[in-house]
């Protein structure tokens, strides 16, 4: 059975915890090719990384222009590639579909998780004149990029996975989206898990060494502490893909915490965990976030995790289980974290193009929440994007209901109710993941 927690509650405790800075997690990996042609030269980028040219029989239909930002190399590769694949689908479907009045040109770049690439590749962007985009995916790069690039040239940004709690407060001229749940509320999740599920009552944190580690880091702390009275022994940085954390760890595990946290991302994770299960066995339960939920961990740990438990975003919108099946039809494979917020972000930026009529962020921009909130009009799904595609380009009213969520953005371009999921590792289910309960949030 679902439990709620009242957003109220929330931003109090993101207040109590000063949560101002950066967070963010999943992103995507290099299943197939670059991701992007670096320029947005007119070609559409599918989801395997293929760049072709944009049809020129269109007649009178117009091109619609739209893009992906994702971190297809880095710490968050292995998660990336599906998130990417979310994307990029609404694309796919709407040219499958046949009879939609418009053409697509889309394409995809590359972040590398880093900052500095991902402002690099948004400029492109920018320069070849895409108006919107899907992503990008970590805060530590969403929050730069949106910044320096997105908001100076007046493109619209809509992230699926980028959870600061510093996202709802930038100074984005109504241009910044996302389609994730901010940490301010995760971190109170977390706790309340850890308390009220594992039954801890005293905690150490280990977290990746950027914004996002920190904030939800501390996020945690002062829930589980002031709300739950729980005690945190060690709060330690860490830096990523290291050869080796048995330093960190043992500077956590000093006192024997009943309950170790850790912040990061597969990559890292991975040696995290081998350290882990060498040195400590598997007696203590340990928490993670999303940004570790990766079904291929216990593989690549080499370990069946069976004491590691974790939150994550849950996609459980009107339309999840359409845009599943769309979503395996197309990869064969489940969709798994973000991927149908990413979905989500793509779906509701070539809506409002639709009704905007031009490729032009600062006018797109005016059109967001009017497609995504409900409204008189025609309630759009995954399962009838290409209608409803079809609508709003002929000057209908139209409304999304999504895959992850409703999708109705408040006043600061965040989601108005969004569910988590408190989940487990176990190697004797398919996915190697089972979800224990959901947790429902609502404004």
């Amino acid at each position: 059975m679902a439990r709620n927690i009242d957003r109220r509650d929330v931003l109090k405790g993101a207040g109590t915890a000063g949560v101002v800075g950066l967070a963010g997690c999943i992103t995507q990996n290099d299943s197939g090719g670059d991701g992007g042609n670096g320029g947005g030269d007119g070609g559409e980028t599918d989801a395997g990384g293929e760049t072709t040219e944009a049809s020129d029989d269109s007649g009178s239909a117009r091109t619609i222009q739209h893009s992906v930002l994702m971190p297809l190399t880095g710490d968050l590769a292995s998660l990336g590639g599906p998130i990417r694949d979310g994307g990029t689908l609404p694309v796919k479907q709407l040219e499958a579909a046949g009879d939609v009045p418009a053409e697509f040109d889309q394409t995809v770049e590359d972040t590398q998780t880093d900052p500095q690439a991902g402002i690099q590749a948004a400029n492109g962007l920018a320069n070849a004149g895409y108006p919107t985009v899907c992503g990008p995916a970590s805060s530590g790069v969403n929050l730069q990029v949106s910044q320096q690039v997105f908001i100076p040239n007046g493109m619209v940004g809509v992230s699926p996975s980028s959870t600061s709690p510093a996202v709802t407060d930038l100074d984005d001229d109504g241009l910044i989206f996302r389609t994730a749940p901010s940490d301010a509320l995760q971190g109170q999740v977390m706790a309340d898990v850890a308390a009220n599920n594992l039954g801890d009552s005293s905690a150490s944190i280990m977290y990746v060494n950027n914004d996002y580690g920190q904030k939800l880091a501390e996020v945690f702390a002062s829930s589980f502490t002031e709300e739950h009275s729980g005690s945190v022994q060690e709060s330690i940085a860490f830096e990523k893909e290291q050869s080796s954390y048995s330093s960190p760890l043992s500077s956590a595990m000093n006192d024997s915490p009943s309950l170790l946290v850790v912040i990061g991302y597969p990559a890292s994770g991975i040696q995290i965990f081998r350290d882990f299960y060498a040195e400590y066995g598997n007696d203590t339960d340990i928490m993670v976030t999303d940004g570790l939920r990766d079904s291929t961990l216990p593989d690549e740990v080499g370990y069946d995790m069976s004491n590691v438990y974790g939150t994550a975003p849950l996609a459980t919108g009107p339309g999840q289980e359409a845009f599943t099946s769309l979503y395996e039809e197309e990869y064969d494979r489940a969709p798994g974290a973000f991927n149908a917020q990413a979905y989500d972000a793509s779906a509701v930026c070539l809506l409002a193009n639709a009704v905007t009529g031009e490729n032009d962020g600062q006018a797109i921009k005016e059109n967001m929440t009017a497609v995504a909130n409900p409204n008189d009009g025609m309630e759009v799904t995954p399962e009838n994007l290409a209608e409803g595609m079809r609508a709003a380009l002929n000057g209908e009213q139209v409304y999304y209901s999504g895959a992850s969520s409703s999708v109705d953005f408040d006043e600061n371009g965040d989601m108005t109710a969004v569910s988590y999921e408190y989940f487990t590792f176990n190697t004797d289910v398919e996915g190697n993941i089972e979800q224990l309960d959901t947790i429902d949030f609502k404004a």
